[in-house]
């Protein structure tokens, strides 16, 4: 551990220098120093590389590639590792890095597509202790935070939560309590944030140009999907690999809220968008007879119907002309693609 406890020394010194003149506290003595880095070294350590490999039929080559690689964090004494759900995304080979670059072969446990969680399991002992998990609910805006990254060019860098709200991806993607956090780290993908105490409080999922939310001033940050949504689901998903709330509609869209309203920007190949003939530039006014202002509205109204294999009424402006188009939803996880053995 000694790489990692120099970095987290360093930084942790850092850490609590910054918070000790923002609050005007006492510079801390070198005991704490080095009790709180080893704290520190110590969740560091339980993060790792993550190398992907995706099945070569797979439709998310077309935006993520085929090989992939990130990170993510051991929470299991049995070696089961969390990372971002895109990097494991119809994977065929899984790889865990360690330090040292020892490397661990892996399989995928889930693929979670409500909460945007992915779990891999280790196939040989990792030897590694697994972090503990936090509570995003009582983390405050003055926390300080540590970011790490695992592999072989893994980091350790300071942060802090810049705001807490709901999320709305393109991808047909919503959370409610998202973490944003400022400076922004580009090796962000399965990043860990850490709180001070060493304890888990979110798995890093992209980077974003507005981190203080709509409206505000520009600030490129980090998003990061918090810890406790894992926790309500996580027997769910190591029983069933994904969470029953992943069962819903998809129709291949990745659209944009502009000016309170849903643009369509792209058109997922084989989707029942794509047969629906949707096109790129299309506005939604409608789902279902129901107003679109809003990502979130929209997703909202297409996942609460039910079953998710159905007829949708999607009202949409394309230049001058109005039209209703009329899509045959698909359940998003019977459309993946798997890896044909372990």
């Amino acid at each position: 551990m000694g790489k990692a406890m120099a970095w987290a020394r360093r930084s942790f010194m850092g850490l609590l220098m910054g918070a000790a003149l923002s609050s005007m506290a006492a510079t801390p003595a070198p005991a704490e120093v080095e009790a709180q880095a080893k704290v520190l070294a110590q969740a560091n350590a339980a993060v790792v590389g993550v190398r992907a490999v995706a099945v070569e039929d797979a439709r998310s080559i077309d935006f993520l590639g085929r090989e992939r690689e990130g990170s993510g964090v051991v929470i299991g004494a049995d070696g089961l590792v969390v990372t971002i759900g895109y990097l494991i995304l119809e994977a065929d080979h899984v790889d865990l890095v360690l330090e040292g670059d020892r490397v661990v072969p892996a399989r995928v446990v889930a693929y979670d597509i409500d909460s945007g969680f992915g779990l891999v399991q280790a196939l040989t002992p990792l030897r590694v202790a697994p972090a503990r998990m936090g509570n995003p609910a009582s983390l405050s805006s003055d926390e300080p935070l540590m970011i790490a990254s695992g592999g072989e060019s893994g980091d350790l860098s300071l942060a802090r939560m810049v705001s807490r709200r709901p999320f709305s991806g393109y991808w047909e993607y919503h959370i409610d309590s998202a973490l944003f956090t400022a400076p922004p780290r580009t090796d962000h993908s399965g990043a860990a944030l850490f709180n001070a105490k060493g304890e888990l409080l979110g798995i890093g999922s992209l980077v974003v140009m507005d981190a203080l939310g709509p409206g505000q001033p520009r600030l490129p940050g980090n998003m990061f999907v918090p810890v406790d949504l894992l926790a309500k689901i996580l027997p769910e998903l190591r029983e069933r690999g994904a969470a029953r709330s992943s069962t819903r509609a998809w129709l291949g869209l990745n659209c944009v809220e502009l000016d309170g309203a849903v643009r369509v920007v792209r058109i997922t190949r084989d989707s029942p968008a794509e047969a629906a003939d949707l096109r790129p530039g299309d506005t939604i006014a409608r789902i279902d007879g129901m107003p679109v202002k809003s990502l979130e509205a929209f997703y909202k109204a297409l996942w609460r119907g039910t079953p998710p294999e159905r007829e949708i009424a999607l009202e949409v402006q394309r230049g001058e002309l109005r039209k209703t188009v009329k899509v045959q939803s698909m359940d998003r996880m019977k459309t993946l693609r798997r890896a044909r053995g372990i």
